[in-house]
């Protein structure tokens, strides 16, 4: 069975760009979590793009119904996982994307600190990496009971042990003096002990604070078998991505070729030819060996007519989970990855028409929004991303929109 771009395209957008609409068998979108429900996880690198995620996708939420979700009702969780990513998730599956990939890293971050903090010179000296780790994280936590949640440095100050600092041992630029702060709460994030709160300032604030993961899990995240918990994390992202190629299953969750392909024999998969484009957006597609839930090909969701796309905008932002997605993205993002993608693979904020992407937007400082499309789609598709723009810009109450990853073509809108 061959699954072609045109039906790649209209599960996504059914799915996941236009969720607000009514489907057979796919009830629309009504709240915050019923959004993440369908992209399975939000990027949180940057805070503000798990907001605009959210607002691009149903209208009529709005800031504070994102705030609501994460730090009112906690229904969602930000969690430190999949390929070393911050990303925000449903509170039911923070066991299972915690045993299925954030355990992992945290094994590896550990090791890592540890063997940094017995190699490599620092300010005071470490005589004891083991000891000194463990009496580290002994004051952080009774920081965070005693004080409550803290950003960086206010614990670096409750917990002077955190501004241990590691010494350049090369002349190179990146190797610069740098304390142990960061490595040591990211590490303990990806462990499930620490959580990020709600962040000092607007919505749009990257300065987070650090709780205790009791906060949000009394006695802690409940403990899941990990391969039992990677099979369910394959099994929701095929529902929400697939189908999809083993390279796309394996590249999402950061885990090694035989892990991924374990967790899909636990599955009751179908395999397919997918379809995944033509490089460069160009000449006779490819299509690759890749897989699909058996329900998926019983629940008439790869039938979807035609009109699915039809006239549908998303103006969705740097990071988006939709254009994350996918290890292969040519059937969707065409010809224009150099200038809305950064050297190391990050997405900035992208303009999606009928299921694929057409350019970039951004909300300028003040609340300018503006677009630059990068094909001829039409005049009436030009006035609804206008439109689109101007929604989303209303919605931000004259702030702006800032990426940590800038793209080329995200500076020249903003120039």
């Amino acid at each position: 069975m061959r699954i072609t771009v045109e039906q790649r395209r209209r599960l996504l957008v059914a799915r996941q760009l236009a969720p607000g609409v009514d489907r057979p068998g796919l009830p629309a979108a009504r709240t915050v979590e019923d959004v993440v429900d369908r992209v399975l996880a939000l990027h949180a690198t940057d805070a503000p793009s798990v907001y605009l995620s959210v607002l691009a996708r149903v209208p009529g939420l709005e800031l504070q119904d994102v705030r609501d979700a994460l730090f009112g009702r906690r229904t969602l969780v930000k969690v430190l996982a999949m390929r070393r990513t911050m990303f925000v998730v449903r509170r039911e599956l923070v066991p299972v994307v915690h045993a299925a990939a954030g355990a992992a890293v945290g094994r590896r971050l550990r090791t890592r600190l540890l063997k940094e903090l017995a190699t490599l010179p620092t300010d005071p000296p470490v005589e004891d990496a083991q000891a000194f780790l463990a009496e580290t994280e002994r004051q952080v936590h009774a920081a965070l009971a005693e004080q409550g949640p803290l950003d960086g440095a206010s614990l670096s100050r409750a917990v002077p042990a955190l501004r241990t600092a590691f010494l350049p041992t090369t002349t190179k630029s990146w190797d610069v003096r740098r304390t142990a702060t960061s490595q040591l709460l990211s590490m303990l994030s990806a462990e499930g002990v620490v959580v990020r709160g709600e962040p000092r300032g607007s919505w749009s604030s990257n300065r987070h604070v650090w709780a205790p993961m009791d906060d949000w899990f009394p006695g802690g995240i409940p403990e899941v078998d990990e391969p039992t918990a990677r099979a369910d994390l394959a099994r929701a992202w095929l529902a929400a991505f697939g189908p999809a190629t083993e390279k796309d299953l394996q590249w999402w969750t950061g885990w090694n070729l035989r892990d991924t392909r374990a967790a899909l024999g636990a599955l009751d998969v179908r395999e397919v030819d997918v379809e995944v484009g033509a490089p460069g957006g160009t000449g006779e597609r490819e299509a690759a060996r890749g897989v699909v839930l058996a329900q998926t090909l019983d629940d008439g969701s790869l039938d979807l007519p035609p009109d699915t796309v039809e006239s549908v905008v998303s103006l969705v932002p740097s990071l988006d989970p939709t254009t994350m997605g996918w290890y292969q993205r040519d059937w969707y993002l065409g010809p224009h990855r150099d200038q809305l993608f950064d050297t190391i693979g990050n997405a900035g904020a992208t303009v999606w028409w009928e299921g694929r992407i057409v350019g970039a937007w951004t909300v300028r400082r003040g609340g300018e929004p503006v677009f630059r499309l990068l094909e001829d789609v039409g005049a009436d598709a030009e006035a609804a991303v206008g439109a689109e723009a101007g929604r989303i810009a209303a919605l931000l109450g004259g702030d702006g929109t800032t990426a940590s990853f800038p793209t080329p073509l995200y500076r020249e809108l903003h120039a």
